[in-house]
Formats: structure tokens, C-alpha cells, sequence
């Protein structure tokens, strides 16, 4: 069972997935002005307890068996103000059975409403301001076939380059990627991988000059272990934990921040928004069975991965929602094929969709964006900051 705190934006819609008509959902939202919630999977036996305490205790709620809507699972659009939906959380605890699982799901997801960020993400001897500022996440591939610039930087000597080059135009953070995970791209050994990153991590930490902390892309966990061992800071998972049973206890041992990404093999989804929610949840439970502490977690909703182009704009309409799991949010949309698709542009030319989306990702939650083009995207990430962190 699921209980999603929904946006204004969301409401409309999910009322009319339960079966409501316009005017009744136009009545519904005027009339309760309070936070939202979408219960979600409601356990059968719970319902009477529900029904009654939200009677009781809420400004309104509209149950799906109401509305005449069929389909398997009971669900529930529930509002009303913190005092109250805390207190219809106590009274669904203190009924205990499954009624006490609703009303406990129902108070953690009110909690992280209030979660404070790290005052800062700490990665090795460098401290980021995070919430004060967007971070600027810069993308080295080493890779010959990554879908924008494959082959460009497989040698040590351009890799260098491109990374000197991204750290003075403002990157906080410089991720090395050795293996291309692009649409149809082969895997390769952690051998092969470990050959392409490695000599550009061991020089880049060799520099003194070079100030700002590394990013190992992997989700093997033998790339990590070596990386991290390399003075590597962070690691950046595009499987979210889901792909390797090991690499949790590789981050955990050494500390470090890990950007756990949603990312799945299909695009039948039951629930887009509800069930890339649960699934970054599973990647955050498999976090913490690890040993690694909320402050270490960043999520990545995983724009272009396991997603149709109907499916990421939808993803970024509602990236509010998965900032509401109370975790800092990595976005990145760098000139990927949601923006390609849309303006029917190659990637060299999708610079100006990239930061469309980075503005509206940064307005709606996004604490941090990965991006090729640095220079650019941070003067982007610096206006709206001005506009939004006010």
C-alpha cells in the first residue's frame, strides 16, 4: 500500500481516475484547500476503519467503490490539515490489524513532508551547498557509443581534458561514466569498464589542482569498490541497487553519497507516477538494508530509462511528487531523446529543449541536474535560482 502526497497539479487527475465527474471534482478541491493524499492498494479489511475515521477526522475524502469506478484495488483521495490527517493516522494505529498498517503508512508519508535536507552533501573533504543552490553535475563519458558523445573522450588525454574543461566552467561535481547505458547499448565487463575510468580517476585525484569531488556512474560492484577505494566521492547508480545484490555494502563501507535512479526493463506500468514512486522506495529500502543513512540517499526519477516520450513528460509534470519522498532530487535530462523526439533534433542540437527542461526541473524540486553542457546550464540553473530561492 502506497499513500502519495499529490500535488494540486495531480488532483484533478486522480479524482477523475476514481471516478468523479468534473463539477464533483471542482467541488472537492474548492472545498478542501488542505494537503492531499492518494491512498493506494487500501487492504480490505481496513476500509470500515477508514471510512469511519476519515468521516470523523478529515475535510473530505472520495473512495473509488464510491464513484462507481471498477478495477482491481481500493484507493482513496483523501484531504485535510496536518492536525487532522495526523489524527486520522493515531485513530487508524489504535485500531490495530490492518487498519493500524493504513494509518501507519499514512503518518511516515506525512513526515517526510517535513524532512530537512542535509545542510550540506558532503562528499570527502568537500562540502556542497545543497538547498541553497542548484548543483551542477557534470557528465564525462569514457565511453566509445554513448548516445551524445561517444568516442569523443575514450582517450586519457581528451577525458583530462573535457574534464578540466567542465570543472572551470562551473561543475560541482564531475561523473565518470565508463560503460554506455543509452537505449540497445551492450553491457561490458567490469574489467573493460574498470580499464576505461580508472587511469582518468587516478589522475584527476593526483592533481592537486583539480578541486572538485568525482562521481563513479556504475552499478557494478566491483567498478565501485576499485573507484571508490581511487578517493572516488559519490556513486551513481542507474539500477538504484536493483541490478547488483552487493553494491550496497560497497557504498555503505566507504560513506559516500549514492544517486539511486529509477530504471526498469518495461514501460507497462500499472500507475506511472505511484509505481515509479514504489520502485525508487524499493531502491531506498535496499539503501538502508545496506546500512547507508538517509543523509547518503539522492534520488534520480530517471529521465529516458524504462520510460516511453509520453511517459517522461508525464515523469516531469509530477517531479514534485517524487521530491515529496523527502530525499534531494538529481534530474537529468541532458540532451536526451524526450527533448530529441520533441523538437526533432539531434543531440548536438538539443542544447536550448535541455534547458527548458532544466528550468522547469529546478521550479518543480530538482536539487541538482546532470548535464553535458555546463557552462550554459549553469547560468540557467543560477537564474532560476535567483527567481526561485528567494
Amino acid at each position: 500500500m502506497q499513500a502519495i502526497h499529490l500535488s494540486h497539479k495531480l488532483i484533478w487527475k486522480e479524482l477523475q481516475m476514481l471516478g468523479c465527474s468534473s463539477t464533483d471534482a471542482d467541488q472537492f478541491i474548492r472545498h478542501n484547500l488542505n494537503y492531499f493524499f492518494k491512498l493506494r492498494g487500501i487492504p480490505e479489511p481496513a476500509m470500515p476503519f477508514l471510512k469511519k475515521e476519515a468521516l470523523a477526522h478529515l475535510t473530505g475524502a472520495v473512495f473509488s467503490h464510491e464513484t462507481g469506478r471498477t478495477g482491481p484495488g481500493a484507493e482513496a483521495v483523501i484531504s485535510g490539515s496536518e492536525s487532522e490527517l495526523t489524527a486520522l493516522g493515531h485513530a487508524l494505529i489504535a485500531q490495530g490489524g490492518a487498519a493500524a498498517v493504513v494509518g501507519q503508512i499514512l503518518q511516515d508519508s506525512l513526515s517526510k513532508l517535513y524532512l530537512q535536507l542535509p545542510q550540506g552533501l558532503k562528499l570527502g573533504e568537500h562540502l556542497l551547498p545543497l538547498g541553497k543552490r542548484t548543483l551542477v553535475m557534470g557528465i564525462l563519458n569514457v565511453t566509445p557509443d554513448s548516445f551524445s558523445d561517444g568516442g569523443r573522450f575514450s582517450q586519457l588525454e581528451e577525458a583530462l581534458t573535457q574534464g578540466y574543461k567542465l570543472a572551470k566552467e562551473g561543475a560541482d561535481i564531475l561523473d565518470i561514466g565508463g560503460e554506455s547505458t543509452r537505449p540497445g547499448s551492450q553491457q561490458v565487463p567490469a574489467e573493460v569498464e574498470l580499464k576505461r575510468i580508472m587511469p582518468v580517476i587516478a589522475a584527476l585525484k593526483k592533481d592537486r589542482s583539480f578541486k572538485i569531488p568525482l562521481s563513479v556512474d556504475t552499478y557494478k560492484a566491483e567498478v565501485a569498490e576499485k573507484a571508490l577505494a581511487a578517493g572516488v566521492e559519490m556513486l551513481n547508480d542507474v539500477w538504484g541497487f536493483k541490478e547488483n545484490a552487493t553494491i550496497g555494502q560497497v557504498v555503505s563501507r566507504y560513506r559516500v553519497p549514492v544517486c539511486l535512479m529509477h530504471n526498469r526493463r518495461s514501460t507497462d506500468y500499472n500507475d506511472l507516477i505511484p509505481d515509479i514512486l514504489e520502485e525508487l522506495e524499493e531502491s531506498i529500502e535496499l539503501a538502508h538494508r545496506a546500512g547507508i543513512d538517509d543523509s547518503h540517499i539522492i534520488i534520480d526519477p530517471g529521465i529516458g530509462f524504462g520510460k516511453t516520450l509520453e511517459q517522461n513528460l508525464d515523469v516531469m509534470l509530477h517531479l514534485q511528487e517524487i521530491r515529496n519522498l523527502g530525499y534531494p532530487l538529481l534530474l537529468g535530462t541532458s540532451r536526451k531523446s524526450m527533448i530529441g523526439k520533441t523538437l526533432a533534433l539531434p543531440a548536438e542540437e538539443r542544447l536550448e529543449g535541455t534547458a527548458a527542461t532544466i528550468a522547469y526541473g529546478i521550479s518543480a524540486g530538482a536539487d541538482i541536474i546532470r548535464v553535458h553542457d555546463v557552462l550554459q546550464m549553469r547560468r540557467v540553473a543560477v537564474m532560476t535560482d535567483a527567481m526561485i530561492r528567494r
